[in-house]
């Protein structure tokens, strides 16, 4: 587990355009940060619960991103797998935006 722990700060906003997400590395974890159109800021693990492929690399749509690799698809606010083949769901992270800097908590 990392040895990061509270609020971290992971990404400026600008660096995420509306409608897509964006793969960071906070201490040992893999996270992705998704930028939804409406202007909501989310965060999950970055890599697929089902085999190992980073999210981002997929395709995001909406609240869902596709894994690249067997097209396994995550609602990106809950990491909630939406069917086959995933058995696992995704780690959320609580997410804030304060001055422009994305923060995610690790706990």
């Amino acid at each position: 587990m990392s040895e990061t722990t509270g609020w971290v700060r992971a990404a400026a906003i600008d660096d995420i355009a509306p409608g897509s997400a964006l793969g960071v590395t906070v201490g040992d974890l893999n996270l992705a940060i998704y930028h939804l159109e409406d202007g909501r800021v989310f965060c999950t693990d970055n890599v697929c619960t089902h085999a190992f492929a980073l999210l981002t690399d997929g395709w995001m749509e909406g609240t869902t991103i596709e894994c690249p690799l067997h097209a396994g698809q995550f609602d990106v606010c809950t990491g909630k797998g939406l069917g086959a083949p995933i058995e696992e769901d995704l780690k959320p992270f609580a997410v804030k935006v304060e001055d422009g800097q994305v923060f995610v908590e690790i706990t």
